[in-house]
């Protein structure tokens, strides 16, 4: 590898939203980050559901009645 072409490879600490505190090495030094893999949801296996103007309660009234199970079989 040639000599003073490489960029500075230094410790750096990234911070998630959640609290969780990552000690690593980079490039580009300290910084923070939305989300995290223990947050976020496909990695901790809990589902975080954002209602956005009452959509989930409208589904639920429009289908409280019916017996979605039995409509998924006849397909």
């Amino acid at each position: 590898m040639k000599d003073g072409i490489h960029p500075e490879y230094k410790k750096a600490t990234i911070t998630c939203a959640c609290g969780n505190i990552v000690e690593t090495r980079t490039t580009t030094g300290d910084f923070s980050v939305d989300i995290c893999a223990n947050c976020h949801p496909y990695y901790t296996g809990k589902q975080k559901l954002i209602d956005s103007a009452g959509r989930v309660e409208r589904f639920r009234r429009k289908y409280q009645g019916l017996d979605l199970e039995k409509m998924a079989q006849k397909k």
